[in-house]
Order: structure tokens, then C-alpha cells, then sequence
């Protein structure tokens, strides 16, 4: 396997009379900031807030200190949850007959779908005019599975190519 994008492993389809019979993806969201990064950026909002507090006690307006607190409380939360959800992941691995979507999640129960190779099909949504790209989707019969969802659109439209190439089955 190689890596095409810092999103994802991404593996080549499977070549005839190889062993290898499974195409694989993982696919993860991208977070810049490390938990050094986060340390750094929530020790200068609790100084500033300190600053801010410190002025506005020295002032006689005390309970401003207290809506202070209350902004460092709502930026660690939002740090919070944006580290839960970089917790995610979702494979895709195509075998001979099958196309198999896991999805882990943080603090859930792990989500399986499975395709049959044969009926499954990449759907892309594009707006050739206005040049933009939409939603990436598997489908099969009624049964639609979005992915990739967090992936920037370009990363998108290259996954919808990897992966019609893996799912299309040679004719003979």
C-alpha cells in the first residue's frame, strides 16, 4: 500500500494472478494542531483571560473575571470535540466479490456496511459549471452509504477515481 494523501492509505487494485485479492483504503480526518499545539494555545487564552480578568477586578468590574473563565471553558470544549471527531476512521476494503465499509467512531459501536462488488457503484456529485464537488456516496439498490465526508473535495473526486478502478471487474 502507499499513501497518496495525508488522509489515507490508499491501496492499487489488485493485479491479475497476484495473491492479492483486496483493495484497501483508511481513510481519517486531517488535524493540524498536535496536543503540544492544543497545551500551547489554551495556556495563552487562560493568560490573556487572566490579563483581561486581573484589569477588569482592578476596575471594581469583578464579575467580568467570571464571563472570562466561562470563554476558556467553551474553547477547551470546542478542542474537545474536535479531537473526538479526529478520532474517526473509515476503511473501505474491496475482496473478489464484496465491498466492505467499517467506520469507527469515538465513544460509539463500530458500523459495518457490506456491498456486493458486482451492484455497488461510486456516485460523485459535480457541478461542472460552478466547478464544485459534493458528496461521495456508494450505492447500491436503495441503500446509500455517504464517505469520506470530512476528506477536502479534491481528495474526494481522486478517491471516486481509486475507487471505481478497484470495483470494476475485468470482462473476459
Amino acid at each position: 500500500m502507499f499513501s497518496m494523501f495525508p488522509f489515507a492509505s490508499i491501496g492499487e487494485p489488485p493485479v491479475e494472478g497476484s495473491n492479492s485479492k483486496v483493495w484497501e483504503a483508511t481513510l481519517t480526518p486531517h488535524r493540524s494542531l498536535t496536543r503540544q499545539g492544543f497545551a500551547m494555545v489554551m495556556g495563552l487564552v487562560v493568560a490573556v483571560n487572566l490579563v483581561v480578568g486581573g484589569m477588569f477586578v482592578a476596575m471594581g468590574a469583578w464579575p467580568i473575571t467570571g464571563f472570562a473563565g466561562l470563554d476558556v471553558l467553551l474553547i477547551w470544549w470546542a478542542f474537545r470535540v474536535n479531537f473526538a471527531d479526529a478520532r474517526r476512521l473509515e476503511r473501505i476494503r474491496i475482496t473478489e466479490h464484496e465491498l466492505v465499509l467499517d467506520r469507527l467512531r469515538d465513544n460509539h459501536p463500530p458500523e459495518q456496511q457490506r456491498f456486493n462488488r458486482r451492484w455497488v457503484r461510486v456516485e460523485l456529485e459535480q457541478d461542472q459549471e460552478r466547478e464544485l464537488i459534493g458528496r461521495l456516496s456508494l450505492v447500491s439498490g436503495q441503500t446509500r452509504a455517504a464517505i469520506g465526508e470530512f476528506l477536502a473535495p479534491e481528495e474526494r473526486k481522486t478517491l471516486a477515481v481509486a475507487l471505481r478502478a478497484a470495483i470494476a471487474v475485468p470482462r473476459i
